[in-house]
C-alpha cells in the first residue's frame, strides 16, 4: 500500500504550521479557537463530501500513491487529513493577508499624521 499522498499532507501541513508559528497568525495566535475553527471547518467539508458521495457526485480515484483504507463508502482515510490541511492553509492566508492590510493601514495612518 503506498503511503506517498498521505506523507505529503503531513508533511506539507508541518510546513504550514511553521509558518504558523513564525508569525504567530492561526495556532500560535489562539489555539483554542484554532482548534475550534479546524474542527468545525473538518466536519463541514467532511459533511459536504459525503452529501456529494451519496448522490454519486463524487468518486474516489484509484492512485499508488493512496493507502487505500477507506473510512466509509468512497472516503479515502487521506480526506479528512487533506481537509485539515485546507482548512489550515486557508486560516494561515487569512490571518495573514488581515495582518499585511493592518500594518499598511496603519502605515498609511501614520503617514498621514506626519504630514
Amino acid at each position: 500500500m503506498g503511503v506517498v499522498y498521505l506523507v505529503c499532507l503531513l508533511g506539507a501541513s508541518a510546513c504550514m504550521l511553521l509558518l504558523d508559528a513564525r508569525f504567530r497568525l492561526f495556532f500560535w495566535r489562539d489555539w483554542r479557537a484554532a482548534t475550534v475553527v479546524t474542527i468545525v471547518g473538518v466536519l463541514f467539508l467532511l459533511a459536504w463530501d459525503l452529501v456529494g458521495i451519496l448522490t454519486g457526485v463524487f468518486q474516489m480515484g484509484a492512485s499508488e500513491g493512496m493507502t487505500g483504507i477507506l473510512i466509509a463508502h468512497e472516503l479515502p482515510i487521506e480526506e479528512p487529513v487533506f481537509l485539515a490541511f485546507l482548512v489550515l492553509c486557508t486560516m494561515v492566508i487569512f490571518t495573514g493577508a488581515v495582518r499585511i492590510i493592518e500594518h499598511r493601514s496603519e502605515r498609511r495612518r501614520a503617514g498621514a499624521e506626519d504630514r
